[in-house]
């Protein structure tokens, strides 16, 4: 038996799978890194309304615009309820609930589970605002979440 043939060959072998394994791990970290990568914003500064603005109308009782959560809960007073838009199902019942109302209503939705960047809600329900022509819409600014940004200023809430 040739032993110098044979080293050759475990040699390359050992070479191609550590180069396949090397490859296989880079490419899937390049794939994390590339799905869980900050989102760029689908919104304009004009679109965002600020909580004490919204927190302001609300208290006021004047003029309230339609409200909704389109996160995992609704926590603000007069907020309807869709559940969280990253859910096909959820986008469908947000459909359904703004088909009643005209294009020019004004419409403010929120989420707040977490930071703008890593939302996965926002970006699906201000698409759903887009396909329907809504043109008087606006996004609840919580860059961090809805307790720090909401609940801990004070502004308003459900009590459940």
């Amino acid at each position: 038996m040739d032993y110098t043939y044979q080293a050759r060959e475990s040699a390359w072998y050992f070479f191609y799978f550590y180069r396949m394994k090397l490859l296989s791990v880079l490419f899937f970290t390049l794939l994390y890194n590339f799905t869980t990568a900050q989102q760029v914003p689908t919104w304009t500064q004009k679109e965002l309304i600020e909580p004490s603005e919204l927190a302001q109308v609300i208290n006021s009782h004047e003029k309230v615009p339609v409200i909704i959560s389109v996160g995992p809960g609704a926590v603000i007073p007069n907020s309807i309820e869709v559940g969280m838009a990253r859910d096909k199902a959820n986008q469908e019942a947000l459909k359904e609930k703004l088909k009643h109302y005209s294009r020019k209503t004004k419409v403010v939705i929120y989420c707040g589970c977490c930071p703008f960047e890593k939302c996965p809600n926002v970006r699906p329900a201000l698409e759903v605002l887009r396909e329907m022509k809504f043109t008087n819409y606006y996004l609840l600014n919580l860059p961090n979440n809805l307790k720090q940004d909401w609940i801990d200023k004070g502004y308003p809430v459900i009590n459940k």
